[in-house]
C-alpha cells in the first residue's frame, strides 16, 4: 500500500526556519506531480507549492521568496523549507502525490497525515 508520511514542523518564532520531509512509502514504480498544501484554523485549504516530475516549481504569491519545495525521486521524498516565516503561516501543512505503484495502480490525489507549523510573533 503506498503512503504518504510527513514529518518535521513544530514551533517556531517569526522569521525562524522550519523544513517540511514528505516520504512516500511502498511500491512506488514513479512519482508525478506532487504538492503542499495548508489549512488554517476557520478557512480552506490552500495550495502553498507545487513541483512536477523535472522539478520544475511553483508557489502561492504568499509565500513565494520564502518557501523552497525540492524533491528527491531516488528516496521517494519531497521537501519543504520554510524561511522567514511570520504568524500567518501557521496552518496543518499537507503534502499531496500523483504516484503511480509498481502493481500500476495510480494514486492521483494521495495525501499525507498533516504536519502542524506554528508561528508565534
Amino acid at each position: 500500500q503506498v503512503q504518504l508520511v510527513e514529518s518535521g514542523g513544530g514551533s517556531v518564532q517569526a522569521v525562524g526556519s522550519l523544513k517540511l520531509s514528505c516520504v512516500a512509502s511502498g511500491s512506488i514504480a514513479a512519482m508525478n506531480a506532487m504538492g503542499w498544501y495548508r489549512q488554517a484554523p476557520g478557512k480552506q485549504r490552500e495550495l502553498v507549492a507545487t513541483i512536477i516530475s523535472r522539478g520544475t516549481t511553483d508557489y502561492a504569491d504568499s509565500v513565494k521568496g520564502r518557501f523552497t519545495s525540492s524533491r528527491d525521486d531516488a528516496k521517494n521524498t519531497v521537501n519543504l523549507q520554510m524561511n522567514s516565516l511570520n504568524p500567518e503561516d501557521t496552518a496543518v501543512y499537507y503534502c499531496n502525490a500523483d504516484i503511480v505503484s509498481r502493481d500500476w495502480v495510480r494514486y492521483r490525489s494521495l495525501w499525507g497525515q498533516g504536519a502542524q507549523v506554528t508561528v508565534s510573533s
